[in-house]
């Protein structure tokens, strides 16, 4: 019975973990009711009998000021309580006047538990809320033995909704990104159609020219050679040899 308790302990372990981000150490947040349970059935350690149901490495206990407030309130039957609860961490809670400790432990988790505490609780209506809320794992004493709650329906399935939205797109997102496909579509033939007339105009041009007779080119003033002006021969003073005449 002990072994399969503990598949399952760690079953609810690999959820968390996986699921919602938990990592170790792990971080367990106390209340009044569930310390004066390990004093009354002398489960000490606390944090080893705690690592225990989670499979862990040692494990780091919290409370809160509103929980040692309200041990404090009740008198000398929790006087061992109390001082049990002074040696655990202490969470500051950002209330200024002293709440009840559900209360408390209510404002610490919020709506999506961001610390990512395990919850430690004798109270069931305080289990009851915690099993509305995502990611919120809860442990629990009975006689000497200690329990970690298997996830909540609610809880498995928030977990599926929220990998279906992650998995699947809206039908307005799916739209969108096919219309914007399409239009990308459109301006790269665009653009390709656009270079393909370029090129093939240049190449016609050039076939063109390649083509046309010298008589169509002289009329373009294209020369096929370079021509240079031949000098006329000169006489001895610089005077035209067809132009000379007798000096006589």
């Amino acid at each position: 019975m002990r072994v399969k308790r503990q598949k399952c302990h760690r079953k609810s372990v690999r959820f968390y973990t996986s699921c919602f981000g938990f990592r170790q150490p792990f971080k367990v947040l106390c209340d009044g009711t569930f310390v004066h349970h390990l004093i009354a059935n002398t489960i000490k350690p606390a944090d080893t009998a705690i690592s225990n149901i989670l499979s862990a490495a040692p494990v780091k206990l919290f409370t809160t000021r509103c929980v040692l407030a309200e041990l404090k309130r009740l008198g000398t039957s929790y006087f061992q309580a109390l001082e049990a609860a002074h040696q655990l961490f202490t969470v500051s809670c950002d209330h200024e006047k002293n709440k009840s400790a559900d209360a408390c432990i209510k404002d610490v988790i919020g709506q999506n538990n961001p610390e990512h505490f395990f919850v430690a609780t004798q109270d069931t209506d305080l289990r009851k809320k915690f099993q509305e809320i995502p990611g919120v794992p809860i442990i629990f004493g009975l006689r000497n033995s200690l329990f970690l709650e298997p996830p909540s329906a609610f809880q498995r399935q928030f977990v599926k909704t929220s990998e279906e939205a992650r998995l699947h797109m809206t039908e307005l997102d799916r739209k969108m990104l096919q219309k914007r496909s399409r239009y990308r579509s459109v301006d790269e033939e665009a653009n390709n159609s656009s270079g393909e007339n370029e090129d093939f105009v240049d190449q016609k041009i050039g076939i063109q020219d390649e083509r046309k007779p010298p008589t169509a080119r002289k009329a373009m003033s294209v020369k096929d050679r370079v021509q240079f002006k031949r000098k006329k021969a000169k006489g001895v003073y610089g005077f035209d040899v067809e132009g000379s005449y007798s000096v006589l």
